[in-house]
């Protein structure tokens, strides 16, 4: 029985979700040297001020095809 565009579908899912959760990743990275490197707690607004820098970094990077 063949898998046909079934497969292939399955492969660019996988390939969205690796996407997805190597970003994730990236993100609470950034998160962590940020609070490594504050003197307190991170406020909200700081927090908010990270996590938009490195979105912004992360839309250059090329996404996989839908």
């Amino acid at each position: 029985m063949s898998e046909g565009g079934n497969g292939e579908r399955g492969q660019r899912r996988a390939l969205f979700q690796d996407h997805v959760a190597l970003a994730e990743i990236e993100l609470c990275g950034e998160l962590m040297i940020a609070a490594s490197s504050a003197e307190g707690p991170l406020s909200v607004d700081r927090i908010d001020e990270v996590l938009r820098c490195a979105a912004g970094e992360l839309d250059d990077v090329p996404h996989p095809s839908r």
